[in-house]
């Protein structure tokens, strides 16, 4: 059986806050002193195993958007440890607990994320624009699920799985892999000839391969189990603007 230490505690939380969070992988047990750590600060002790869902399920992430933070208590800052009562214009909300300095990778990461929601949401304009209803629906869910992502990044939780309308994560994986025997395509090459929309689609898939990347260099390895899950969330949407453009080449607009 797994054992875990104060220690490993103590790095989740960086500063520990009475009532705090803290994620323990399913059957593990606490070690003596960090079951102490746990009382001291009452903390709630919670299993890193997300509950079963059915493959495909939307898990309520495609809604319009929302303002997700409410913090009830003064967050304390990362650095110092200090509870901020007045925010200074180099610090930002991290969590429901902490402020960080704007510098710290996941800020940079989520300024990247909302990023990419504001292009999707710019492209959605072009598709409507474009006479595109399919294309503009399927890029509403898109948006919706960056939203997602980054309620996922900020509450460090597991991330929804990714659909679109009735197609699953893994049936767009196999479209995007092998296009010709799924929509009768061959794999796009983008050149001149396309409408402006596709190669706006193609943009989009640009960036969330950067996005990607950029996510795997803030978790680290191995990733936190939230951190994995987001990293699998923007592989599976940089596919989903695939199927999309492939979609569209196909005349389903």
């Amino acid at each position: 059986m797994r054992v875990v230490t104060e220690a490993q505690l103590r790095e989740q939380l960086r500063c520990p806050v009475a009532g705090a969070q803290v994620v323990v992988p399913a059957g593990a047990r606490l070690s003596p002193s960090a079951a102490d750590f746990v009382a001291q600060w009452q903390l709630v002790v919670v299993d890193d195993q997300p509950p079963a869902r059915p493959e495909g399920a939307h898990q309520g992430w495609d809604t319009p958007s929302v303002f997700p933070v409410q913090p009830v208590h003064h967050p304390r800052c990362t650095t110092c440890g200090g509870e901020v009562t007045q925010k200074p214009s180099s610090l930002t909300q991290l969590d429901d607990d902490h402020f960080a300095l704007k510098t710290h990778p996941r800020i940079e990461l989520r300024g990247k994320l909302d990023s990419l929601h504001a292009m999707v949401l710019l492209v959605q304009r072009i598709a409507l624009d474009s006479d595109a209803p399919r294309t503009e629906a399927g890029l509403g869910t898109l948006a919706a699920y960056c939203r997602e992502l980054l309620s996922a990044e900020y509450h460090e939780r597991p991330c929804g799985e990714l659909s679109l309308g009735e197609v699953s994560e893994a049936e767009m994986h196999r479209a995007t892999h092998d296009p010709l025997s799924a929509l009768g395509l061959e794999h796009l090459t983008i050149d001149s000839g396309e409408p402006v929309l596709q190669h706006w689609l193609n943009v989009l898939r640009t960036q969330c391969r950067e996005l990607e990347i950029a996510a795997m260099h803030t978790f680290g390895e191995p990733p936190p189990p939230y951190g994995a899950a987001i990293c699998h969330g923007l592989n599976r949407l940089s596919s989903a603007f695939y199927f999309i453009a492939l979609h569209l080449k196909a005349g389903r607009r």
